[in-house]
């Protein structure tokens, strides 16, 4: 039906992918969550949160319906691009991203909390901009929460399944996963095919999960 290595190959470069490409956005969204005193900002927590509690699939149908052809952002894609975003890779690195992303901000949030606001404020009165502050001691002091929120969003985009079947379908070589690969086994009754896939798919997780877990628990020096 399919080659199961490819699936794995598959699997872990849309997921490293789709990490890398909400890395920057989450890790703004995260300091900005972590500084500001807005009244709103429960809205933004809200709003960011809802992928982890809303059911996966109405999540792909939010998707689905923004990115499809006939969609706002799908047909704009289109229209720039001349490609297709749903049922294609774009769309499982689509689906997996928005899934994974408030891991990633929640993680990295804890991480510029945990930034002494006094060491910031010193290096602003020796004449630091606020990007030499960001890049030279915001940043590497957080370095480990950032790092950590990497490594979540990394094993959730893994175990995705639900926006994933319905915005990209089930498509051998082009759109299937570890967790479709083993939907389509069990369907199929290769349960020890299966099986096998889920001894990867966890050995994966349970790998993401301890470093992060582990960077999250160290103390500072």
């Amino acid at each position: 039906m399919f080659d199961q290595w490819q699936v794995i190959r598959f699997t872990l470069l849309v997921c490293l992918g789709s990490s890398l490409v909400i890395l920057p956005f989450g890790m703004a969204l995260a300091w900005w969550l972590a500084k500001t005193t807005v009244r709103w900002k429960s809205i933004v927590e809200t709003i960011v949160t809802l992928p982890l509690v809303l059911p996966p699939v109405a999540t792909g149908l939010i998707l689905l319906n923004l990115f499809g052809r006939r969609g706002p952002l799908g047909a704009a894609f289109r229209a720039v691009f001349g490609a297709d975003v749903v049922f294609t890779w774009r769309a499982v690195l689509l689906a997996t991203a928005v899934m994974s992303f408030p891991l990633l901000v929640r993680t990295a949030r804890l991480g510029f909390e945990a930034v002494n606001p006094r060491l910031e404020q010193i290096a602003e009165t020796l004449g630091a901009s606020f990007w030499r502050v960001m890049f030279t001691v915001t940043i590497p002091l957080a370095a480990r929460g950032i790092l950590a929120g990497f490594l979540l969003s990394f094993a959730r985009a893994i175990g995705e399944f639900g926006a994933t079947i319905l915005v990209a379908g089930n498509i051998p070589g082009k759109t299937t996963t570890l967790s479709l690969a083993i939907y389509s086994l069990v369907q199929l009754g290769k349960d020890q095919d299966a099986y096998m896939l889920v001894l990867i798919a966890a050995l994966l997780a349970f790998g993401a999960i301890f470093l992060s877990e582990a960077l999250v628990q160290k103390k500072a020096p």
